[in-house]
């Protein structure tokens, strides 16, 4: 189905209605008010802080600035969060250095982290609309990006090594030719949905649409664009394909 690109930062950047200020709330705050640029201010203020006292201060003062953090919870520097009282992090999970946490949207639940998960070094989870699910113990690896215009959603100990890429919508209409791709509706084909105790190789990629069944694994260099039942092991890329995508007769001026 077709899908408005609301979530677009361009097309927030480019609303000519809003304000600069309103532009910052609505992409990085998500909550109007003195109080809320405040904290979130603050927020960005702790990500700075190196060794213990940079752990101390984000184990103190977190909780009370997202949307809920479990016990035990750690949080490393330099993380970017968005919308902060979107993200939603469960009992003893550990987000690591360079993360990106961006929860953005008007209408979306955000991202939910369940307990004993982690989320590596320079992994980014991204909503635009969306939602972003994470089961418990699960284990996502350095550099990984998670985006959602939709839903994706991560089972139990699901494991994602580094580099892979898990993008629910995304896919542009382009039968406009006067109008640039990213301006055009967004289409979506129903997020990404994974099981349980699912294992993908480094560098896969997982398209929107998609359903992985619990306890399979995906290899290396994968890419996944049909639904796996349970305990598949699947590997292998799709191979390229070429074509002009102007009318016939208009190629060649």
């Amino acid at each position: 189905m077709a899908k408005d690109v609301y979530g677009s930062i361009q097309k927030e950047l480019g609303d000519g209605r809003k304000s600069l200020g309103g532009k910052y709330r609505d992409i990085f705050i998500g909550r109007p008010g003195l109080g809320a640029f405040l904290s979130y201010a603050f927020l960005n203020w702790l990500a700075r802080f190196d060794g213990a006292l940079g752990y101390a201060l984000r184990k103190w003062f977190y909780p009370r600035l997202l949307g809920e953090v479990g016990r035990g919870a750690v949080f490393g520097k330099r993380l970017t969060i968005r919308h902060p009282h979107k993200v939603r992090i469960g009992a003893g999970t550990v987000i690591d250095d360079d993360a990106v946490l961006d929860a953005k949207g008007e209408e979306n639940d955000g991202i939910r982290v369940g307990a004993g998960a982690y989320i590596g070094r320079g992994a980014i989870l991204s909503c635009k609309e969306g939602s972003i699910r994470v089961g418990d113990h699960a284990n996502i690896s350095a550099n990984c990006t998670l985006l959602s215009e939709t839903e994706v959603a991560l089972g139990s100990h699901c494991f994602l090594a580094g580099n892979c890429y898990l993008v629910a919508g995304g896919n542009h209409s382009f039968a406009d030719l006067s109008k640039p791709i990213m301006l055009q509706p967004s289409l979506s084909k129903g997020g990404i949905h994974i099981g349980d105790d699912v294992w993908l190789g480094a560098g896969v990629i997982v398209l929107d649409g998609v359903t992985i069944g619990g306890h399979s694994i995906v290899g290396a260099g994968s890419t996944v664009t049909i639904d796996l039942p349970e305990y598949s092991f699947a590997r292998g890329s799709r191979a390229l394909k070429v074509e002009d995508r102007r009318p016939p007769g208009a190629a060649g001026g």
